[in-house]
């Protein structure tokens, strides 16, 4: 019979229904066996993972180990950690006004043992919720062990006039208080050796020891540690007996396709109803912001060992949303369209979240962040219309040639940041030469998307180096290649 846990309020009345104390670990395997049984998810939200992480991980949680979860910045490390919390039993009794969470049927402080030799079977229960049994805490260089593990309080030794050999003056630290919950330690190298080795005993015997105290408490804790592998060389690295105590190291990784990269990046942005409502992104627009961040990850610039967060896509697609929206309030418009224009607003987004090499340094953030969106359009770019190869034999006609030609006649075309829809779409299609190359090789392409593709298609002609584009103020012209080069004669 299920447990009614709100009319269970005593010891005695947890005794008689019959309950059955459980440790954390065995609590987590029972649940996650009737998750795979049941062929539910338990990780639902976490996407790439499917065929790597997860099954990784959930062997670890049937071996009832202590895992540490290595990889780089914004691989969903911590969001693995705190869905483990969905796998904890709904309910746990715990004798009331415990520091530490002590189990009413296996007491272990002296505060419950004291309580239950005085009431008994009326010692007062309550009961705690899965979702405040996870605790986690950044590892800094400034943690002390008195944080984790705890130390003598000399303001309750002077208040309650005990003797410092009393272990009533014992105030515990956030380990002990964690007892029989997931304890999450994140970034583990940055944890100060000497404070690693605290954690020796509570990971392989179970006990603490505070100052001068040696107390047997067996301590219930699932640990999950999180680290970044660069950091075993650069800030700090995992002691190897801390290593060799931790049963289960488990290597994260960023998305393997776009499509998955997508997911996460709609399901994670933070965005306002009314942009979600008036503002269209075409499909091509979403592919190529997570283009971006696949270029970062790959490019001279940017130095792959710190990684290139999931954030970046997440806040890049929140700002692209958001350029939209300022453009179309400044003409009056309540619906618009994301332009490969308004890509230029996403800077920001990427500047902040990649790390640099020197030749990155030299660049600059914006240009190098510049780059990685033209590189993102030329990956793009073969994907919809003709390759261009890198070296063509002279004279040799090519697709575009009518479209170059047309540039090469005219003075150039200019995009405007501020053009209404109807001017950004008049501008457009003012190219014969751009429509009919739509026509060819997009015939059956979503009319809606179709301005975004013809951007498209006029800057892969500029990173393959056909056309030439300038920034200016308030927009962008394209032009010849030799253009310039020309008028300087």
């Amino acid at each position: 019979m299920k447990l009614n846990y709100t009319e269970i309020k005593t010891l005695g009345q947890l005794v008689k229904a019959g309950y059955q104390t459980k440790k954390i670990k065995d609590e987590l395997r029972d649940n996650l066996r009737e998750n795979i049984i049941a062929g539910k998810d338990s990780f639902q939200g976490v996407w790439g993972y499917e065929d790597s992480v997860i099954p990784e991980l959930e062997r670890a949680i049937l071996s009832r180990h202590n895992i540490n979860l290595l990889g780089l910045r914004g691989q969903a490390k911590t969001r693995l950690a705190r869905l483990m919390v969905n796998l904890l039993d709904e309910w746990i009794p715990i004798v009331e006004g415990s520091e530490i969470n002590d189990d009413p049927l296996k007491p272990m402080s002296r505060y419950a043992l004291e309580l239950i030799a005085e009431k008994g079977d009326d010692t007062p229960i309550s009961w705690l919720h899965r979702d405040d049994r996870f605790y986690e805490k950044l590892a800094t260089p400034d943690v002390t062990v008195a944080d984790l593990i705890g130390d003598v309080d000399p303001i309750k030794a002077a208040n309650l006039k005990l003797s410092y050999a009393d272990d009533r003056v014992i105030h515990f630290g956030m380990i002990p208080r964690a007892n029989r919950c997931i304890f999450v330690i994140n970034e583990l190298p940055d944890l100060q050796a000497r404070i690693q080795v605290s954690l020796f005993n509570i990971l392989q015997e179970g006990d603490i020891q505070i100052r001068g105290f040696k107390l047997r408490l067996p301590l219930d804790l699932q640990f999950i540690f999180t680290a970044n592998p660069e950091d075993y060389t650069n800030r700090g690295s995992i002691v190897t007996p801390l290593k060799d105590r931790i049963g289960s190291q488990i290597l994260t990784h960023y998305p393997d396709d776009i499509e998955t990269a997508r997911k996460i990046t709609e399901q994670e942005s933070k965005l306002d109803a009314r942009q979600v409502e008036s503002i269209y992104v075409p499909d091509l627009a979403k592919d190529l912001l997570e283009q971006i961040s696949f270029e970062a990850r790959e490019s001279e610039y940017v130095d792959a060992k710190s990684g290139v967060s999931a954030r970046t896509s997440i806040t890049a697609f929140e700002n692209l949303l958001s350029t939209a929206e300022r453009r179309s309030l400044l003409n009056g418009g309540d619906h618009t369209m994301v332009r490969l224009s308004d890509f230029l607003g996403v800077i920001p987004s990427i500047t902040g979240k990649i790390e640099l090499v020197y030749e990155g340094e030299q660049e600059g953030a914006d240009g190098v962040a510049g780059i990685l969106i033209d590189d993102a359009v030329k990956s793009l770019f073969p994907k919809y219309f003709p390759k261009i190869n890198k070296l063509e034999r002279k004279d040799e006609p090519t697709v575009y040639d009518e479209l170059l030609h047309w540039f090469f006649q005219g003075e150039g075309f200019e995009l405007m940041d501020d053009f209404t829809d109807e001017e950004y779409k008049r501008a457009l299609d003012s190219i014969p030469a751009l429509n009919q190359l739509i026509k060819e090789h997009q015939p059956d392409y979503n009319e809606k998307d179709v301005y975004f593709l013809k951007e498209l298609l006029l800057w892969g002609l500029v990173s393959h180096r056909k056309l030439n584009k300038q920034r200016f103020t308030d927009g962008f012209e394209f032009k010849d290649l030799y253009s310039s080069f020309l008028k300087d004669i």
